[in-house]
């Protein structure tokens, strides 16, 4: 963190407490103000037609089955690390994470001197960054950009032994050179590479680009069984190792319609420049997961008859090394359907299938399952009341009907609420997050939802 600090030196004449700094002449002192430092990164989904992974032939049924089953899988992943099931106390070395080359977001994020462009999967379950890295032990996976060479890197360096990252984890694996890292994934995949330090490179709608020196990061030389299109992971969990942590430990995101193709506005914002508006509701962080208190939830103002159980999070005697725990609410960039526990979705359930009896196809199929519907949403939907989560603080996110349905066909819509089928966690998934500013503040340990269209966070 040296580097990173020496860095900001130079940025903003004193260190980023400091909110002034003077130029003195012979006859006046002039204030100059010092705008905080923000790191900016456009975000691409997976879908839209800026990404890599783009495919004009995928029909919206495949995209809809893509997006269930990986919520699915995330809910799994998310159970698993909550519960403490992960090897050790951080992403460093170990921790089963979901395969997430289906959906979700690419940030673009330059590494090393000269930059070198990659395209890194947005993470909030995970902590440690990491790019696919020459030379491959095994075959690399397939990406849309040239894999990183450190050799060419003037800045690349090997992460010590005795450095704060490679301590974080329970057993320091070495060789005589340095700290190595290791990632296991859903499906028996092991990444194994080099932990070290590098020079990081953002683009900021405001001030060109940006670099920042000696960032932690995981250089993966020997991968296998994942991928396509992608680089690697961007870190934003709360351990030390995470991106987040080591750009001021405040980030924030805001996504727009993921159903617009062409939308180009989300984008991601690190350091103590970041927007931290709008009402704040406490973040509990756990297993570098991070934890809302759902209290309630309504449909057009009226509460729901649910259970203060529902939503609960109980510690766990588990007996892993990590802390665990069993059941609460999570929030994550990696899930785009919002999954609720039975106790939280039947009744969310029940109010969407009386309050839409009258549309076609809303008797078929199980109704402890989410309900489909013939038609448009936009069409059919126009008049469908707001639903709302009720978070600790009287903080409330609002979710529109395009954030509570997903069309799934030309002809086709159902709710974008899921039930779990592993009955003691919920996820707050993207759909849910669409058009606000969510913004996250490590050291408060608060999170604040800002409603606001993405493009005005510009500049």
């Amino acid at each position: 963190m040296a580097g990173l600090s020496f860095n900001l030196f130079l940025l903003s004449c004193f260190p980023t407490f400091a909110l002034l700094c003077f130029t003195t002449t012979a006859f006046t002192t002039t204030p100059t103000i010092t705008k905080p430092q923000r790191y900016v990164t456009k975000l691409i989904h997976h879908d839209s037609v800026h990404s890599p992974y783009y495919n004009p032939m995928a029909t919206i049924s495949d995209r809809a089955r893509y997006a269930i089953d990986s919520s699915r899988a995330r809910l799994a992943y998310l159970r698993a690390k909550a519960q403490g099931f992960s090897l050790a106390t951080d992403d460093v070395r170990a921790g089963v994470i979901a395969k997430t080359t289906s959906t979700g977001f690419l940030a673009n994020i330059s590494i090393g001197e000269p930059p070198s462009p990659q395209l890194l999967i947005m993470d909030t379950g995970s902590s440690l960054s990491w790019t696919q890295c020459q030379p491959c032990s095994n075959m690399c996976f397939p990406q849309a950009v040239p894999v990183f060479d450190p050799s060419k890197s003037s800045t690349f360096m090997r992460a010590p032994c005795s450095s704060a990252a490679c301590l974080a984890s329970l057993s320091n694996q070495c060789d005589k050179s340095g700290c190595i890292f290791k990632q296991e994934y859903a499906g028996g995949t092991i990444i194994t590479g080099l932990l070290a330090t590098e020079k990081l490179t953002f683009e900021t709608s405001d001030e060109g680009t940006i670099s920042v020196s000696n960032i932690d990061f995981g250089c993966a030389n020997n991968v296998s069984g994942i991928g396509g299109q992608c680089s690697g992971i961007l870190g934003l969990g709360s351990y030390q190792v995470s991106l987040a942590s080591q750009l001021g430990s405040k980030f924030s995101y805001c996504f727009g319609s993921i159903r617009d193709p062409q939308y180009s506005y989300n984008q991601l914002i690190f350091g103590d420049g970041t927007k931290v508006e709008g009402p704040s509701t406490p973040l509990e962080i756990l297993g570098g997961l991070y934890f809302l208190t759902l209290q309630g939830i309504s449909v057009a103002g009226n509460l729901l008859n649910i259970s203060s159980d529902a939503f609960k999070r109980t510690p766990s005697n588990s007996g892993h090394i990590v802390p665990s725990s069993h059941g609460g609410v999570i929030i994550d960039s990696g899930s785009t359907y919002t999954v609720l526990t039975r106790g939280g979705f039947d009744p969310l359930n029940a109010e969407v299938r009386s309050l839409t009896s009258g549309l076609p196809g809303g008797a078929e199929g199980s109704t402890t399952s989410a309900p489909c519907y013939t038609g448009i949403i936009n069409r059919d939907l126009a008049w469908f009341p707001m639903v709302t989560f009720h978070f600790a603080n009287g903080v409330d996110l609002d979710l529109d009907v395009e954030s509570m349905f997903f069309q799934v066909g030309a002809n086709e819509f159902c709710m974008a609420v899921l039930p779990s089928d592993i009955d003691d966690v919920s996820i707050i998934g993207v759909l849910a997050q669409q058009g606000y500013n969510v913004a996250y503040d490590l050291r408060a340990r608060t999170l604040s939802l800002q409603r606001i269209g993405c493009e005005l966070l510009e500049g």
